[in-house]
């Protein structure tokens, strides 16, 4: 084990245990602790389909190499497994012995088969031969059928079935309908039952004429990470051929079983997916729940959190009749989101620029648009068709939104807008927008920069902040930017912006530098951090005297506390109902004259400074700054959904003292301040 750096695919994995430790907190409403159950599942599925499988391919490759901490490949898929084995250990605990019963007695019900009534089984016999027979197909396996191919993440029975005229046994392969739910409804949706339940009860109708001597369901995880070339001549027709790719031609990575699996059958299964025992996991409980997020469609409020409604940022405050270049024009509009509203901040600006017959020019980079047409892409679309200059940057490569984003690109193509996909071998990540209007007085530019996506779901769901601003130099800069990413200007120096990948990973080096000193104080919030170049340059800072604070969400390669090395460095990661997404970075006290603020798009990650563009921007606007202070000292104050990075490398929550939950201080605040505003008009 390294002294100076964390394993970045292990930190990962202890981010994903602060997760499952929501869904194991008992203090937690039911249906909430139901879904991080589900978000868990999620983010290990890709965890395999990324990490794991790029690893397997360094190997299969010949590549041997170490990562910043030490550990080969081989090193770091042994680790990797130890550490799995245990999580998924935990949450299948935490599911069947904790939250199922605890559910049962709130009457939502998970049920075996065998436990059903007679009459419960007649009636999912009848929704079995009217919705679900007809779309499953069993595959044989035998000299005339090779074995099938099993797509990525598939829910699937391994049947063994005995031929009654010869007595010969057979295997075959039945794929549980992805488009079908995960757990099949009974008495008015509190009664559930898994669907591969109800589909093994039925094989005998798949099978006539056949004893079907045992069935076990299986699921496969595959490589996704996909390669697109960028001297493609179309990077559209290239992406589409590369999803299709995706989901036929990726190799098997993870084969998930039940504890019940008999060894003939698995031995069959790891023979034909090329898996070795390494990559089978047992599950002492359902496979593949990720369909407990369905759950929360359920119409039980005492059994989630408390609703919260988004509130208007009081800036924007004025109903239907807001103007937003007015209220820009007043000054930088600092919103908060999900507690302040995305709906009426940014899409309203989108929305009423694409109407304002005054707007000349409307110029934004979609990394992941999401799937509502009703928000800002319908708003492009309206601009392009009225008439004015739109420029949408589309970013193909966003991981597992490629499909939404060619649909996307499609739409805005169709209406006369100009839809550019960036620049050759980057990715473009920066969450920048731009508007030109016409007034009395000339020319004058709008602009949003901001933490998070361009994708209303998203938003309600992603701790992310942004600044509307009008400011004539952020506008000049932002234009220069556009320029650069739509033709073949070559990037100049900017006013307030920090671009990567050709001016960040230095400007930032020099605001740590600025406090390596005593007395020098640096408080970062990110969702990762792994560069070793920008750790090596904290490591110096506080070795030189200055106070580190760090808010890592997700990964994070830094040693905290460790003598001799990072003294004066703490890191806490904050993990609660919302997904802690936002860049804020502060060199210097609040009250320091010569103190700074950076937010935007980018991580302390390689990726992030070196082969992504990247907009972070300097925060000069004196209520900005506060309101960052804000966000940052309850982050930091924050005793219950916060963890803290021991020196050995271990995380452990943070004891409970004051009884600070950011979260739900930040709901609070945006309420207090909504009022506030109510009251003044």
């Amino acid at each position: 084990m390294s002294e100076r750096y964390l394993n970045r695919e292990l930190s990962w994995l202890d981010f994903n245990a602060r997760v499952l430790a929501l869904a194991e907190d008992t203090t937690l409403p039911l249906l909430e602790r139901a879904k991080f159950l589900a978000i868990f599942s999620s983010n290990l599925d890709e965890f395999f389909q990324v990490r794991v499988s790029g690893l397997k391919e360094q190997l299969a490759a010949g590549v041997r190499s170490t990562s910043p901490d030490g550990l080969d490949q081989v090193e770091q898929l042994r680790a990797i497994r130890g550490r799995v084995e245990d999580l998924v250990s935990r949450q299948a605990r935490a599911f069947t012995k904790d939250v199922v019963p605890s559910l049962r007695e709130a009457g939502v019900e998970f049920a075996d088969w065998d436990d059903l009534t007679a009459d419960e089984r007649s009636r999912l016999a009848r929704e079995f031969d009217d919705q679900i027979f007809p779309v499953l197909t069993p595959l044989a396996v035998d000299p005339a059928h090779p074995f099938p191919y099993i797509s990525n993440l598939s829910l699937n029975l391994a049947v063994v079935v005995r031929d009654a005229a010869s007595g010969e046994q057979r295997f075959a392969r039945v794929k549980v309908p992805p488009l079908l739910p995960r757990f099949v409804a009974l008495a008015g949706q509190t009664r559930f039952v898994p669907l591969e339940q109800l589909i093994a009860a039925h094989l005998h109708e798949l099978f006539p004429g056949m004893d079907v001597l045992a069935h076990h369901p299986f699921r496969v995880t595959r490589d996704t990470d996909i390669e697109l070339t960028d001297e493609a001549e179309d990077l559209l027709a290239a992406m589409e051929i590369v999803l299709r790719q995706r989901t036929k031609f990726g190799a098997a990575v993870r084969l998930e079983v039940d504890d019940r699996m008999t060894p003939d059958v698995l031995d069959l299964l790891c023979r034909e997916l090329e898996l070795g025992p390494q990559d089978v996991y047992v599950v002492d409980g359902p496979l593949d729940l990720t369909g407990l997020s369905a759950l929360y469609s359920l119409r039980r409020p005492e059994l989630k959190f408390p609703r919260f409604a988004p509130q208007t940022a009081p800036a924007l405050a004025g109903g239907d009749d807001a103007d937003v270049f007015w209220s820009m024009r007043s000054g930088d509009i600092l919103v908060h989101h999900p507690y302040e509203s995305f709906t009426s901040s940014v899409e309203a600006f989108v929305a009423q620029a694409a109407r304002d017959p005054k707007v000349l020019a409307i110029k934004q980079a979609l990394y992941r648009t999401g799937g509502d047409e009703a928000g800002i892409v319908a708003s492009l679309v309206k601009a392009a068709e009225g008439g004015k200059q739109v420029v949408a940057l589309v970013e193909l490569k966003a991981r597992f939104d490629e499909q939404a984003n060619i649909e996307r690109a499609r739409m805005l193509e169709q209406a006369g807008a100009h839809v550019v996909y960036g620049l050759v071998g980057l990715k473009t990540h920066g969450k920048v927008l731009l508007v030109v209007r016409q007034e009395a007085d000339g020319i004058r530019r709008y602009c949003h920069i901001g933490t998070g996506n361009y994708n209303p779901k998203t938003a309600t769901l992603y701790e992310d902040i942004g600044i509307l601003s009008a400011d004539p130099d952020l506008g000049a800069d932002l234009t220069e930017l556009f320029n650069h990413l739509t033709g073949y200007s070559r990037p100049g120096e900017y006013r307030r912006l920090m671009v990567a990948p050709t001016h960040l990973r230095g400007e930032l080096t020099e605001l740590i530098r600025s406090q390596a000193r005593p007395g020098g104080w640096i408080t970062m919030k990110m969702n990762a951090l792994v560069d070793t170049e920008m750790i090596d340059e904290l490591y110096a800072a506080s070795a030189a005297g200055a106070q580190i604070d760090l808010i890592v969400r997700g990964i994070c390669c830094m040693r905290a506390g460790v003598a001799g090395l990072s003294d004066n460095v703490r890191v806490r990661s904050i993990v609660g109902r919302y997904l802690e997404h936002s860049r804020i970075f502060r060199f210097g006290t609040p009250e320091a004259a010569d103190v700074r603020y950076v937010i935007g798009s980018a991580d302390l990650m390689p990726r992030n400074l070196d082969r992504r563009v990247e907009a972070m921007f300097e925060v000069t606007d004196a209520r900005s700054r506060a309101r960052l202070d804000e966000i940052l000292d309850l982050n930091l104050a924050d005793d219950v959904l916060a963890w803290a990075l021991a020196p050995d490398g271990t995380w452990h929550k943070v004891p409970t003292v004051e009884g600070c939950e950011s979260h739900v201080r930040f709901q609070e605040l945006a309420i207090a301040r909504a009022k506030a505003r109510t009251s003044e008009v």
